[in-house]
C-alpha cells in the first residue's frame, strides 16, 4: 500500500502527461488553422531560390470567397467544431482533412467527368483565357471567362448554385495552371473553330432556297403531281418567287426581308405535293437521274472551259495584231540608214552581258528589255540578241529603232536568215514540218485528241520554241548567254549569273520540284524502257524562262548533239509529248546546276496563291501559263507588275486601242 501513491505519481508523470501535453499543442495547432481559413494562394504560389512568387495566368481571388473543393463530401459530424469533439475525434477529424486536401486535385478531375455541361464550360474558359494571352488582350478575355463561370453557374440547380458556382471556378483555376504546358502541345482552334461554323451558318437560308428549287422540280417531273393543274400552276408561281428572291444571294444577309415568308409559302406548297405524291421511291428515282445528268453537264462544261481558255490564251487581241501591222507600215518608210541600230561593235563582245530573247510578240519582248534595262547597274553592258519571225521582224526593229532602251544595245534578227538551220541539220525541224504532225494538229478528230490540250498548243509548231537549243550556232562567238522567255518581268539587275561558278555544267535554272507534278514522271514516258533506263522519274525538274548557259561547255560537251539523238527516237512522240521542257530535262541530264529560287518566281499565269512576299523579292517573275498579263484573261493582282513597263501613252499603243 505504501508503494500504491509513488507507482500512480510515477504513471502520470511518464505516460498520461505527455499524452495531455501532445493533444494540447496539437490542439491550439489545429485551431490556428481552422479549415474555413484555407487560402487558395497557397496553390497560386511557388518557391524559387527562397522568393516567393505568384502564377498570374488566371486571377487570384480571395480566401473568404472560396468553399469546399468540388468532389469532397462531409459527413455530418465533420462540421462540428474540433472543440466539441474528443480528443481522439479531433485527430481523425484532422488526418482526414489534410488527406482530402493532398487528393483535391484528383478527386476534382474524377468527379467533374460527370457533369459534361460543366467539362465543357471549363474548358471553354481555359481557351478563351489562352487566346487572350494569345492576343493581348488578358483583361477582356478574363471578363469574358467570369461572364461564362456565371452563364454556367445560373444553369444549375438552385439548392446547389453556390456551392457548384464555387467549385467549377476552383476546378478551372487549377485546369487552368497547366495551360501553359497544353498550349505547347496542341494549338488551340477554338478560334478557327467559331469562324468555320459562322461560315456555314451565313448562308443556311440560301441553302434551303435552293433545297426548295431541287424538291420543286422533282415534284414537276413526277407524274401524279403532274397531273393536277392546280398545284403545277402554284408551284411554278412559288419556284419563280424562290428564284426572284434568290437573285445572285451568297449568304443569308444578301436576301431580302421577305425571303423568310417566301421560304414558308414553298413549304407549305410542297407539303400539298407530299401530299399527292407519297411515293418515295419514285422520288429517289428521280433525284438519282437528276443528278446523274447534272454531273454529266458538269463534264461537259469542264472541257469545253478548257477548250475555250486554251483558245483564248492562243489567240492574239485585235489590239496586238494592229500594233505590229503600224509598226510595219512606219517601218519601211524608213531609209536604209536608219533602219540601222548603233553600237553594233558590241554584239560579239563576251565582255558584255548578253541576252537571248526569241518571240513574235514586240510588247512583251519591249516590257523585258524595258524592265531589264530600268534595273541594271551598268544598262551600258547590257547587249540584247532578239529573233523573231518574218511576219515580225520589221515590227520588232521600227520599235526598238523608235524607242532604244537608254545605253543598252539592240540585235533583232530573222530565224529564215538562219540558212544553217533547216531540216537536213535539225531533226525537229523535220518533224514539224511531217504530214503526221500536221494531222496531229489540225485533222486528228476530236474524239482522239489528248485529254491535255496544253501538248496540242500550235506554238510548238514554231521553230522559234526550239531555238534555244541551238545557242552555241546563233552566238559562235559569246562565252555565256543569258536566256530570257519572253513572259518575265526583271526586277533586278541580273550581271551577277555572268560571274557565277556552275562548276562544270551547261545550264543554271532554278528547280521547281515543290510540287509533285514538276518532277520527271509528270514529263516523260517512263513506261518506255529507253526513259526508265536513263532517268529517274522523282528527279527534280527545272524551269526554263531564266537560264545562265555556258556556251563553252555547251561545245565542249557537245550537248547539241545528245539533242538531236533524243529527237530522232522520240519521232513517233513516245518519249514525250511536244514542248521544250522535256527534251530540255533529258539534254541537260546532269548538266544542270541549281540556281538559287529567288532568281526566278514562277507561276504568275495560272497560279493566284504565289506568296506575295516572295514576288517581290524575285530577281525575275515568270508568267508562266495561259493568263499572260497581256490578256483580257491574265490576274489581275500580277497585271501591274507587266503593265508598269508598258508606256500607254505611246502614239502606237493608242492608235491600235492597246489599254492596261
Amino acid at each position: 500500500m505504501k508503494w500504491r501513491k509513488p507507482v500512480v505519481v510515477m504513471l502520470f508523470v511518464t505516460v498520461l502527461a505527455p499524452i495531455v501535453l501532445y493533444t494540447d499543442r496539437l490542439g491550439s495547432s489545429v485551431a490556428s488553422s481552422p479549415r474555413n481559413q484555407f487560402s487558395i494562394e497557397d496553390v497560386f504560389t511557388f518557391n524559387f531560390g527562397g522568393d516567393k512568387r505568384q502564377l498570374n495566368l488566371l486571377p487570384q481571388e480571395s480566401s473568404a470567397n472560396l468553399k469546399e473543393p468540388i468532389g469532397i463530401v462531409y459527413s455530418d459530424d465533420s462540421t462540428t467544431s474540433l472543440s466539441d469533439s474528443g480528443d481522439s475525434v479531433q485527430i481523425s477529424n484532422m488526418y482526414q482533412e489534410m488527406q482530402l486536401r493532398e487528393s483535391v486535385e484528383h478527386k476534382t478531375r474524377v468527379l467533374s467527368t460527370t457533369n459534361e455541361d460543366d467539362q465543357f464550360k471549363v474548358e471553354n474558359s481555359i481557351r478563351q483565357v489562352t487566346e487572350g494571352l494569345h492576343e493581348g488582350d488578358l483583361g477582356g478575355t478574363l471578363q469574358k471567362l467570369e461572364s461564362t463561370r456565371e452563364e454556367g453557374g445560373q444553369q444549375r440547380s438552385t439548392e446547389n448554385n453556390g456551392t457548384k458556382t464555387e467549385n467549377e471556378r476552383q476546378s478551372s483555376q487549377m485546369s487552368a495552371s497547366k495551360v501553359g504546358d497544353a498550349k505547347e502541345e496542341e494549338p488551340v482552334k477554338f478560334k478557327s473553330e467559331k469562324q468555320s461554323v459562322e461560315m456555314v451558318m451565313a448562308d443556311t437560308q440560301v441553302r434551303h432556297l435552293k433545297d426548295q428549287l431541287i424538291r420543286s422540280r422533282v415534284y414537276l417531273s413526277l407524274a401524279a403531281t403532274r397531273n393536277n393543274p392546280h398545284f403545277v400552276r402554284e408551284l411554278r408561281i412559288r419556284m419563280k418567287e424562290i428564284q426572284r428572291v434568290l437573285g445572285d444571294a451568297t449568304k443569308d444577309s444578301d436576301l431580302p426581308r421577305n425571303a423568310i415568308e417566301k421560304l414558308k409559302g414553298m413549304e407549305q406548297t410542297l407539303a400539298k405535293g407530299r401530299q399527292i405524291q407519297d411515293d418515295c421511291a419514285a422520288v429517289v428515282k428521280k433525284l438519282r437521274a437528276m443528278l446523274h445528268s447534272t454531273e454529266e453537264q458538269l463534264r461537259v462544261h469542264k472541257k469545253q472551259t478548257l477548250f475555250l481558255t486554251q483558245l483564248t490564251a492562243k489567240t492574239l487581241p485585235k489590239g496586238l495584231h494592229c500594233f505590229p501591222l503600224r509598226l510595219s507600215t512606219e517601218y519601211y518608210a524608213l531609209n536604209s540608214s536608219q533602219r540601222q541600230f548603233p553600237n553594233q561593235e558590241r554584239l560579239e563582245d563576251p565582255s558584255f552581258y548578253h541576252y537571248a530573247l526569241f518571240s513574235d510578240n514586240i510588247l512583251a519582248a519591249a516590257v523585258v528589255v524595258n524592265s531589264t534595262v530600268s534595273h541594271a547597274k551598268d544598262p551600258f553592258k547590257h547587249v540584247f540578241h532578239i529573233v523573231t519571225d518574218r511576219l515580225n521582224y520589221a515590227a520588232m526593229r521600227m520599235w526598238f529603232i523608235a524607242n532604244p532602251p537608254s545605253k543598252a544595245t539592240i540585235q533583232v534578227q530573222n530565224v529564215e536568215e538562219f540558212t544553217w538551220l533547216n531540216s537536213s541539220y535539225s531533226p525537229v525541224l523535220k518533224q514539224l514540218g511531217s504530214p503526221s504532225m500536221i494531222d496531229y494538229y489540225f485533222k486528228s478528230p476530236r474524239g482522239n485528241a489528248d485529254t491535255n490540250l496544253k501538248y496540242r498548243n500550235p506554238k510548238y509548231l514554231s521553230i522559234l520554241n526550239h531555238l534555244r537549243f541551238y545557242l552555241p550556232e546563233i552566238f559562235p562567238r559569246l562565252k555565256k548567254v543569258l536566256f530570257l522567255d519572253d513572259d518575265i518581268v526583271v526586277q533586278k539587275d541580273l550581271s551577277a549569273l555572268w560571274s557565277l561558278d556552275l562548276n562544270g555544267n551547261v545550264n543554271g535554272a532554278v528547280e521547281t520540284c515543290g510540287e509533285s507534278f514538276h518532277r520527271f514522271d509528270r514529263y516523260l514516258n517512263f513506261s518506255n524502257p529507253l526513259i526508265s533506263k536513263n532517268f529517274d522519274p522523282r528527279a527534280c525538274g527545272w524551269a526554263y524562262g531564266m537560264n545562265i548557259f555556258d556556251l563553252e561547255e555547251w561545245r565542249r560537251q557537245n550537248i547539241t548533239e545528245v539533242y538531236h539523238t533524243w529527237q530522232k527516237l522520240n519521232h513517233d512522240r513516245q518519249l514525250w509529248k511536244l514542248g521544250t521542257l522535256p527534251p530540255g530535262l533529258i539534254t541537260f541530264w546532269k548538266r544542270t546546276h541549281i540556281l538559287d529560287r529567288l532568281w526566278h518566281v514562277l507561276g504568275l499565269g495560272y497560279n493566284p496563291s504565289v506568296n506575295q512576299r516572295e514576288i517581290e523579292r524575285a530577281a525575275v517573275i515568270h508568267y508562266n501559263g495561259n493568263m499572260k498579263p497581256w490578256l483580257e484573261i491574265s490576274i489581275p493582282k500580277y497585271r501591274n507588275y507587266w503593265a508598269k513597263y508598258v508606256d500607254y501613252d505611246h502614239v502606237y499603243l493608242r492608235e491600235c486601242n492597246i489599254n492596261p
